[in-house]
């Protein structure tokens, strides 16, 4: 019960005191000011400031790290280009050895065929002449054996007439 008449007699005092309201220029205004300038000043040093130099500081780290990391790929993409370069002149040299040796091949090869040509035509001469030679030679045998039996039948012939 004795909290009920605290409460009032706070709420009837109250109301006999409201006169001008929350921004009364009297000494309260002033004291108002300062103790806001007070708190900005201590916010700023005590809270403010040290977030702002975290921030600064991560802000850099990032920056940072995104200069690396461009300069980095920078790096990387120039090496990509040397090897693939490198790359490319590897094909290069490697499909020039490639004509070239298939040119030599086939220069070998040519070489190759023209003296087994060669080769088979002396032997397609050799065999000619040897035919010719054996012909010749059955051809001087059978005239030889001709003219012996043409004499020898001759000499029959010759031998019946006179008998």
């Amino acid at each position: 019960m004795m909290i009920n008449v605290l409460i009032l007699s706070v709420v009837e005092e109250s109301k006999s005191h409201i006169e001008g309201g929350l921004f009364d220029f009297n000494a309260t205004l002033p004291l108002m000011i300062l103790q806001f300038l007070l708190l900005m000043f201590a916010l700023n040093y005590l809270f403010y400031r040290p977030v702002t130099n975290i921030l600064d500081e991560r802000a850099d780290y990032i920056r940072n790290s995104l200069t690396t990391a461009s300069a980095y790929l920078l790096k990387a993409d120039e090496l990509t280009q040397k090897y693939e370069q490198a790359l490319a002149e590897s094909r290069k040299k490697a499909q020039n050895t490639i004509r070239e040796s298939q040119k030599e091949a086939q220069g070998i090869v040519s070489v190759n065929i023209k003296k087994a040509q060669q080769e088979a035509e002396q032997l397609v001469y050799e065999a000619s002449e040897q035919l010719n030679v054996q012909k010749e030679q059955a051809l001087k045998t059978l005239e030889d054996q001709v003219d012996m039996l043409s004499n020898h039948i001759k000499s029959k012939l010759l031998s019946h007439q006179f008998l």
